[in-house]
């Protein structure tokens, strides 16, 4: 008898794989993130023993604890918001940040991975709706940047975007917002000549996975499709 965190991560699963299908892309092309902030650590090993191996978290010292208690194959990914002061330990321990959004959190981590001697990946967290209470970089110019000063690093690998839509946003404004962000990437990508160096899109949630992914996303985000509410 399966649990029902691995009944819901098999049914997400179908899901991303027949939007990627309607959008004639391989289902494997995408990532798929269990976000399992706030979570115990006893349900993010259902998800684990049901087949999955990447886990999104948002806050560091929450996250330690989780990675102690799963097996080493557990793949980590920061996908909250965080402070220059913590990336040391988070260029330890996370394979991936996704919520990179300013060239003094991408400086330190370039350093603190460099200590580490481990490669990080990075993602350049987008805040393309400039809510207040959000992160994320919100201007090209700004893009841009970032971008050109990560070309010279060497163990923070800046490999695409991540971004979190306005929540007020339907269907057609998430679609479209989607389709920016794909566009903007393809064109970075081509302009600075880094093609498959900067390939991922992380876009979408529990709600809209499979609008993002239907409109060119890499990775999803998701988290209460498959643990349920928070705690």
């Amino acid at each position: 008898m399966t649990s029902p965190i691995a009944d819901n991560l098999a049914r997400v699963r179908d899901r991303m794989a027949e939007a990627a299908l309607r959008a004639g892309r391989s289902p494997e092309e995408v990532t798929l993130v269990a976000v399992s902030k706030i979570q115990p650590a006893a349900a993010v090993r259902e998800a684990f023993d049901a087949g999955q191996r990447v886990f999104g978290e948002n806050y560091v010292q929450e996250a330690i604890a989780k990675m102690d208690a799963l097996p080493a194959e557990a793949v980590w990914h920061m996908v909250g918001r965080l402070q220059s002061n913590k990336a040391k330990i988070a260029a330890a321990r996370f394979r991936a940040v996704q919520t990179v959004d300013s060239p003094k959190l991408a400086r330190a981590l370039e350093r603190h991975a460099a200590e580490a001697g481990r490669p990080v990946e990075g993602l350049i967290q987008l805040n393309w709706s400039r809510e207040a209470a959000k992160a994320g970089i919100q201007d090209e110019a700004a893009l841009r940047e970032l971008i050109e000063e990560a070309a010279e690093f060497r163990s923070l690998r800046i490999v695409g975007l991540m971004t979190i839509p306005d929540p007020e946003y339907g269907e057609q404004a998430l679609r479209r917002h989607f389709a920016e962000m794909r566009q903007l990437r393809e064109n970075l990508a081509k302009e600075y000549g880094i093609g498959a160096d900067f390939s991922e899109l992380s876009m979408g949630m529990s709600r809209d996975y499979e609008w993002a992914i239907e409109e060119g996303a890499t990775i999803v985000r998701v988290g209460t499709a498959i643990f349920g509410a928070r705690p």
